[in-house]
Order: structure tokens, then C-alpha cells, then sequence
């Protein structure tokens, strides 16, 4: 398919001056931990692995998102078993991930650090599921499957961040039962997973599938990571099978608390320069962007956002962009990105087809901000509220319009005036004073 270039369209749109932006460093207090490789070596052996025999093997659940220093866990816990005299092994648990292919899923793990060198242990990234059972959800007869490298091992732990979930909202939403359920159910569990989930809740499709693994397979437990708003480890614990239910709602609440959110809720324009899949499952966290566009499931109240144009694809997410259709407006240069084997195996697993249409693409930055303008209706470069983000995970320094600044929160301070510029079509800020001496 082609798209018009800017002697296609040049003409439609007449140019509009952009408004001065405020670069701005927002900061709202948080807490870390100090040293999540102590801690996870700590709380592993709070698990009951003093039941299995030496030499048990192990299979160590990892998936595709970019969370904090996931290398260094998983590595710390391969090193911990192997200590206590166990075999551990690792297996991929993102589902569909990586186009539905081993060769795909270990690419997403590399990409994230974890390699069979920089963890110490062997990847068995097979994508085949035994079935376990079928399962009544609502009016749904659903099949639960499980990864067959995992059921092959002595026992099963999975590692995996608590957060919130970008299709839905409940007591347990992304965590170690979602892991357990969908990221070991490999594509065919993620597959009937989200089928039943979309039509008979996700809460309650994960309930179910949750008690039967818990029944049919060796699985231990988990090692539970929640993040603070600087995407840094602010906690770690290790949370045995059986509990991951009762647990998980507590460190979720906590997760709510420290996630990362816009300064302001009120935008004309988004304008984000990457998404990908280890930012978020969606490309872009939804519950930042304030879109989920799911069946059966409302958005998010706040924030409101008109318009949102996405810029490019982060190079971890090899050509998955997952996501791109939650924006209105991309550009020629993020289609390029594109591996639409690999971004429409992730939508036909999960059932969220909207998120990988294709917004109206626009040849360049300088086109698409014109374009944005122009939807908005009535546009004024002095009341325009425009936020710029590098992703929706990395929001400690973004760029606003002047008419946000005076919305900003006690957290977020302006350290710099800068106007954009365009070169060849494409964005760049340069400064239009002095940055704060203090920045």
C-alpha cells in the first residue's frame, strides 16, 4: 500500500504556527528498592523448595515486557536454584509474543537482556500447550492450556510485574495469575484466553483457568515485582501458589498508587515518539492514554484526550506495533517499522483487533501536526494543550504546551523553553531561552 506524499497532500491543509513548549521534569515522590537481586534471592527461598528432590528442574516463567532490571531477576533466580542443588530452566511465558514462534519469543527476551549467557540457564522457547481441561466461564466452554516445557519440569515459578491491566480493571489484572494463565498458556492458551475473557469477563476467565493450572501442574509459585512512578523496582516478593489471588489485589492497589500518569488530564494532542510491546502489551500503557477499546469494556474517565499521534516503534519490539490503533495520527516513517506478521498474530490472539488498525498516516512530523491541528477544530496556538512524551512508560521529563504549564502539579517543574523546528519534514526542539540553572 502506498500513502500520499507531501505533494499529495501539501495542498488540503493550510500550515498553522506551533505554540511554545515548556520542557518539563516531573517528579512526584516515590519509593526503591535499593537492591532487588538481595531481595529476590531473599524471597525465593521463602517458597516451599525444600518439597523437591535435588536436581529437581525448574521452569522459570519470563515474559516480554521492559520491566526494571528483569535480567539481573531472572538471573538472580536461576543462580539461587542452581546454589540449592536444582536445574533451572527457562521458558518464554508472553503468549503469543514474538509472532507466535520460538525463534520470535527468545528475540523478545534478548532484547529484554535475557539470553541463556546472561541468565545462566538453558531457554526451552517451544511453543507447544497441552490442554488441561475444559472449563465452564458464563455461557463459554473454554479450554485451558499450558506450556508443555514448563509441564515437563519438576516445578514451575514465574516471574512477572503486578500492574494495571491495559483491557480491564478488577481486584487482579497483569500479574502472576495473568502470567500463569496466558503467558504459559502459549498461543493457544492466549488465544481461548482472551476469546472467552472479551465475552464473559477477564477476572472471570482468569479465576477459572487459575484454579485448573493450580490443580494440574507442578506450579510453585511467583516472584511479584511492583514498580514506582520511575518504571525503578519499588517492591519484590515472592508469593506461593494458591495465594496468588489473595495477594495479588494488595500489591495491585499499591501499583495503582505509583504508576506513572500524565501531569494533566485535559489534552488537545498526545504526541508520543515511541510505543512498543515491553513498554506495554498495548504498545502504549491505556490506562495512561486513557483508551482501552475493548468490547465490553468502558475506557478509562480520565484522561481526556482528543487526538493522539504516534511517532515510531522502540527497536526492542521488532516490528510488533501492537497498539498503533489507539492513535488517530501516525506518519510514513512508523509504518515502515512495521512487521504486520508479527503485529497481527499479537491482535488475533488477543482479540483486540482495533489495536492494530492502521490510523490515517501522514508523510512526516511536520504533515501530521498540521493535520492534528486542523482535526481539532478551531485551533489557537495560545490555547492549544499539547503534551509531547517520549512512551507512555518514560514520563519523568516530557514537553508541554505553554497553556498546560499553568495546570502542572507541585511535581512537575518547568526546566526549559524550546520551540520545534523541522528538519526534512521531521520534528526537532531547540531551545527558545535559557534552561533553569537548578535543571
Amino acid at each position: 500500500m502506498e500513502f500520499p506524499d507531501r505533494r499529495d497532500v501539501d495542498h488540503l491543509i493550510d500550515p498553522q504556527p506551533l505554540p511554545e513548549f515548556a520542557r518539563v521534569r516531573y517528579e512526584p515522590r516515590t519509593e526503591r528498592l535499593d537492591d532487588p537481586v538481595a531481595a529476590t534471592r531473599d524471597e525465593l527461598d521463602a517458597l516451599d523448595l525444600d518439597a523437591l528432590p535435588e536436581g529437581a528442574t525448574v521452569a522459570v516463567g519470563v515474559g516480554s515486557r521492559g520491566i526494571d532490571r528483569i535480567d539481573e531477576v531472572a538471573a538472580a533466580v536461576v543462580a539461587r536454584l542452581a546454589e540449592r542443588g536444582f536445574d533451572p530452566v527457562v521458558v518464554p511465558a508472553m503468549g503469543s509474543h514474538g509472532g507466535a514462534t520460538p525463534e520470535g519469543q527468545r528475540e523478545v527476551l534478548a532484547a529484554l537482556g535475557v539470553t541463556e549467557e546472561t541468565v545462566g540457564a538453558p531457554i526451552d522457547a517451544r511453543m507447544t500447550a497441552r490442554a488441561l481441561a475444559t472449563v465452564s466461564v458464563g455461557d463459554a466452554e473454554t479450554p485451558v492450556y499450558f506450556s508443555e516445557a514448563a509441564l515437563e519440569a519438576d516445578t514451575v515459578l514465574v516471574i512477572n510485574r503486578v500492574k494495571a491491566h491495559t483491557n480491564f480493571t478488577g481486584p487482579i489484572e497483569s500479574g502472576l495469575a495473568k502470567m500463569t494463565v496466558v503467558g504459559l498458556g502459549k498461543q493457544r492458551g492466549a488465544k481461548s484466553f482472551h476469546s472467552t475473557a472479551i465475552a464473559e469477563g477477564y477476572v472471570e476467565t482468569l479465576t477459572a483457568a487459575l484454579d485448573v493450572i493450580e490443580r494440574e501442574t507442578p506450579l510453585i509459585g511467583g516472584i511479584a515485582l511492583v514498580e514506582n512512578f520511575e518504571e525503578e523496582i519499588g517492591h519484590l516478593e515472592a508469593v506461593p501458589a494458591g495465594s496468588f489471588l489473595d495477594r495479588e489485589p494488595e500489591l495491585l492497589e499499591r501499583a495503582y498508587e505509583e504508576m506513572p500518569t500524565l501531569p494533566v488530564d485535559d489534552i488537545d494532542l498526545l504526541v508520543i515518539d515511541e510505543i512498543g510491546k515491553e513498554i506495554s502489551g498495548a504498545g502504549m500503557d491505556t490506562n495512561v492514554i486513557g483508551r482501552y477499546r475493548v468490547l465490553n469494556a468502558p475506557d478509562p474517565e480520565t484522561p481526556a484526550i482528543d487526538l493522539i499521534y504516534v511517532r515510531g516503534l522502540t527497536e526492542a519490539t521488532k516490528g510488533n506495533g501492537n497498539g498503533i490503533g489507539l492513535a488517530d495520527l501516525t506518519r510514513q516513517a512508523a509504518v515502515d517499522q512495521l512487521d504486520m506478521k508479527k503485529t497481527y498474530a499479537n491482535a488475533l490472539t488477543s482479540g483486540s483487533l482495533s489495536k492494530s488498525k492502521l490510523p490515517v498516516v501522514a508523510p512526516d512530523d511536520e504533515f501530521a501536526l498540521r493535520t492534528g491541528a486542523a482535526a481539532l477544530g478551531g485551533y489557537d496556538s495560545e490555547t492549544v494543550r499539547i503534551v509531547w512524551i517520549r512512551n507512555t512508560e518514560d514520563l519523568g521529563e516530557l514537553r508541554v504546551s505553554d497553556a498546560v504549564v499553568d495546570d502542572l502539579p507541585e511535581a512537575a517543574r518547568v526546566v526549559g523553553r524550546e520551540t520545534v523546528a523541522f528538519d526534512d519534514g521531521t520534528a526537532r526542539f531547540e531551545a527558545a531561552t535559557d534552561d533553569d540553572p537548578d535543571a
